[in-house]
């Protein structure tokens, strides 16, 4: 008991002292009297340390939260890139589209929307990568479009279903001739959206799950014969009509387009040969 009375007043003793000793630096130095420099350098040495071990540092988790940050955004760049790869490679190899040119590109930029989605979209790929008007596009599923402006980069393309597209068709194995597009044949219900309008020619019977596909034009411009447009999925009752119409769903949904290829050139470079029938 003894010995703690005896501590207390010393150290309240030494703190009183480094107090008047403080208060006396600091008067001495706004008075200007006295250079306090050497006094102000001891300090700084001998508190420096002192400051940096209670200080604040600087927080190792945040570092590590920052670097997982990094990595993780560089990872899903990489598997997003792989992916794109192998969407160029699986359109490539798509047995539809062999003997077309083809340039792989990536949607850069979308267009408004209409009643079933996004009616136009821009490419990363234009004239001086081979692109021209009235093309198609296409993707290892099927048909996605036409291109309908070209700049030197950049391309925008019409996608299957908005209002200006209209494409001829063959319907199922019978190859029944008809047209696809947004606007319903006169006396048929519109198409709800995601859907196509089917209206095969006089005669032609439709049946749902009826594959459709392009029946081409000339040059292939725009549209090749033999990409696949969609599949039937509703006849509708020719409710008076010489031939009941169908329901296409697109074998691409725009809203998830990403990588896609735009077809470059003709097929067919040379004359086609003549033939003698019966011989």
């Amino acid at each position: 008991m003894t010995r703690d009375r005896h501590r207390r007043p010393r150290g309240r003793r030494v703190v009183a002292g480094l107090a008047v000793a403080t208060a006396l630096v600091l008067a001495l130095d706004l008075s200007g009297a006295v250079d306090t420099s050497p006094v102000r350098g001891l300090a700084a040495a001998g508190l420096g340390p002192l400051e940096r071990a209670v200080g604040p540092r600087e927080d190792k988790a945040a570092r590590l939260r920052a670097e997982n940050t990094r990595l993780t955004t560089r990872l899903a760049d990489t598997e997003q890139r792989l992916a794109a790869a192998e969407r160029a490679d699986a359109l490539l190899d798509t047995p539809t589209l062999r003997g077309l040119t083809l340039v792989a590109a990536r949607v850069v930029g979308v267009g408004p929307s209409g009643p079933a989605g996004p009616e136009r979209v821009t490419l990363d790929v234009g004239a001086r990568d081979g692109v021209q008007t009235d093309r198609a596009v296409v993707t290892a599923d099927g048909l996605v479009g036409r291109v309908v402006a070209v700049g030197p980069w950049t391309c925008d393309v019409l996608l299957l279903g908005g209002r200006e597209v209209a494409v001829g068709v063959r319907v199922g194995p019978r190859g029944v001739l008809g047209e696809v597009s947004a606007a319903a044949p006169a006396g048929a219900p519109a198409p709800k959206p995601g859907t196509l309008a089917l209206a095969p020619v006089t005669g032609g019977a439709l049946a749902t799950g009826d594959t459709v596909t392009t029946l081409g034009s000339p040059g292939d411009q725009p549209f090749p014969a033999g990409l696949v447009v969609g599949t039937v999925t509703a006849v509708d009752d020719a409710r008076g009509r010489p031939t009941a119409g169908g329901v296409v769903t697109p074998a691409v949904a725009p809203a998830t387009l990403d990588v896609v290829g735009v077809v470059l050139g003709e097929r067919r470079a040379q004359p086609r040969p003549s033939a003698t029938a019966g011989g």
